[in-house]
């Protein structure tokens, strides 16, 4: 029965519950021998536990060798009523902002010091889009990434800005110059990129907020933010206000 380690299954089971439970907002990307130092267990044990997992797609290895989290894991978590709530009220106003703009339109929040996108409604323009539903993008370099960041706890934004990795040639990876772009956007309420994540794509994006803790961000991917700034961010605004009196 559960949690008898003289049962083969329930032993299995058990270590590799553990090894998922090694993984928190604090470490969302980890070598083998930090998870078997994390879940506790041998390394050959660990070893044969995240393979099982990398092949069922529950973890993911990084070119660097480290393991994150894998889309299966993220789908079972979809299934949580927060998520699911969060996803459910705001889908009608998704479709909104995609009738006024017609751009790609992401709603994602932070997991750790990466931004999760929930979800996505693909643009009727020619724009490069390299975000999918429960794909991970920086913070740094994404609108919805910068708007989280902008409101993220000071641990993670220390973190964040002690690893800016250059993505295009005009990614922010100067801490001094983002943290002056974060204060920005919590003064004006809305975040933009250019070409910051993928060349040819903007983007631009503004806090969803319960209360008073900003829950999510809302955004929009188009070609380019030279005319349309005041209007999108109109359009956001208003979605993201409507998400917010939905959650209550």
């Amino acid at each position: 029965m559960a949690g008898n380690t003289s049962d083969p299954g329930a032993s299995v089971a058990s270590r590799l519950l553990t090894v998922l439970g090694a993984f928190d907002d604090d470490h969302g990307a980890m070598t083998l021998s930090e998870i078997s130092r994390r879940a506790d267990l041998p390394l050959a044990t660990t070893h044969r536990l995240v393979a099982e997992l990398v092949a069922w797609d529950g973890l993911v290895r990084r070119p660097s060798g480290e393991y994150v989290i894998g889309r299966r894991v993220w789908e079972l978590g979809l299934l949580a009523p927060t998520q699911t709530g969060l996803r459910q009220k705001a889908e009608p106003f998704l479709h909104d902002v995609y009738g006024a703009t017609l751009a790609t339109v992401h709603l994602a929040v932070r997991d750790g010091d990466r931004v999760l996108y929930l979800d996505r409604l693909a643009g009727s323009t020619s724009v490069p889009i390299v975000s999918t539903v429960g794909s991970h993008l920086p913070l740094h370099s994404t609108a919805v990434g910068k708007v989280l960041l902008a409101h993220a706890p000071d641990d993670v934004v220390a973190d964040v800005l002690g690893s800016l990795t250059r993505i295009t040639p005009y990614t922010l990876t100067q801490p001094g110059l983002l943290r002056q772009q974060l204060a920005r956007v919590r003064r004006l309420g809305y975040a933009t990129t250019s070409e910051e994540m993928s060349l040819g794509a903007a983007s631009i994006a503004v806090p969803v907020v319960r209360g008073s803790a900003v829950v999510a961000a809302l955004g929009v991917v188009v070609p380019d933010l030279k005319r349309d700034r005041p209007r999108l961010v109109g359009v956001l605004q208003a979605a993201a206000h409507g998400i917010g009196r939905e959650l209550g």
